[in-house]
């Protein structure tokens, strides 16, 4: 049975939800080591979260990308999550579900949170047919992400390297069973009727 185009799949507990982001190691290497991000991380600027391991790997090239050499999970409050998708507005006009482009663009405006649904990735990061959810946090959802719904932070670039040398060798099988388990992420559909296209 085909995976379901829009749909949140994540590695997640009954209280928590791990994202992926990948920045410079002056940034990276503190958040990881004290469980929250430094100074030099602004609070005023947009931040995106990846609940998609592999979109995270095509985003960073597996850790080799300038800018993004350390990839972190950050386990956040599914609380947060929720809040933030309940909050968010579509990153694009989509005709059928917002009013007009002018309704959207006034949501968008206001929204601390904005969705992008992207191809998700296999092994060797090639696109699916389904689609990963980017969640995007500026303003008030960036700040209580940044202070409140963070649970703890790891840096998982070895993993990243590691399975990036499997695939590399065609290790897939290996590759595949270090991955982390993503499973469907239990969201009612009315909180998401907003944001599938």
């Amino acid at each position: 049975m085909p995976e379901p185009k829009h749909q949140i799949r994540a590695l997640h507990t009954d209280s928590t939800v791990t994202v992926y982001q990948a920045y410079t190691p002056d940034i990276g290497l503190p958040a990881a080591r004290e469980g929250r991000f430094p100074a030099v991380w602004k609070r005023d600027r947009m931040t995106w979260i990846k609940p998609s391991f592999l979109w995270m790997m095509y985003r960073c090239g597996w850790g080799t990308k300038e800018g993004q050499e350390t990839v972190l999970a950050v386990e956040i409050t599914r609380e947060g999550f929720d809040w933030a998708l309940e909050h968010a507005c579509l990153s694009h006009y989509e005709h059928g579900l917002h009013a007009d482009h002018a309704t959207w663009q006034r949501q968008l405006k206001r929204a601390p949170a904005r969705v992008q649904w992207d191809p998700e990735r296999d092994l060797r990061l090639q696109p699916l047919p389904h689609r990963s959810l980017q969640l995007g946090l500026a303003g008030e959802a960036a700040r209580l992400y940044a202070d409140e719904w963070i649970v703890s932070i790891a840096d998982i670039t070895p993993l990243a390297h590691t399975i990036h040398s499997h695939v590399r060798a065609g290790d897939l099988d290996i590759a595949r069973h270090l991955l982390p388990h993503e499973r469907p992420y239990p969201v009612n559909d009315g909180s998401l009727a907003h944001l599938r296209p």
